[in-house]
């Protein structure tokens, strides 16, 4: 059994700081599309960035383009929708009752998911998309 923890994860961090600056970048030049668009349109972007770096770079995966492509895709999609689907209600629990403008709690409840994707998408993409062979 493979550790839990290992040297990929500086690598993964790194190539996070990127993809999330680039991801922030667009989340918040696109907030007035709203939430669910929004970070759509930034995930879609800073994972086509992140696929090419982590395939490499990170995970040295040697999986056929394709068949890598797909299981990166899919994980993307089901981490973004957890992520974000867990985040919008606890955002709005944890924060509705202080006195910050909407435009705010929304801003934190979006970092919230990125801090929950960020997680769930190491794993995913480790021990799913990059899975080294036996």
């Amino acid at each position: 059994m493979s550790k839990l923890i290992d040297a990929s994860i500086p690598k993964f961090l790194l190539v996070g700081v990127g993809n999330t600056l680039l991801s922030m970048v667009l989340m918040f030049a696109l907030e007035d599309l709203g939430y669910w668009p929004s970070t759509a349109i930034a995930y879609v972007a800073g994972a086509v960035m992140s696929f090419f770096l982590n395939r490499r770079f990170t995970f040295k995966s040697e999986e056929a383009f394709g068949r890598s492509a797909v299981k990166f895709a899919l994980n993307v999609a089901v981490c973004y929708v957890l992520a974000y689907g867990i985040a919008q209600p606890l955002g709005g629990l944890i924060l509705g009752f202080t006195p910050l403008d909407a435009v705010w709690r929304e801003r934190l409840t979006k970092l919230g998911g990125m801090g929950l994707y960020t997680i769930l998408n190491y794993f995913g993409q480790r021990f799913f998309a990059f899975k080294k062979g036996k």
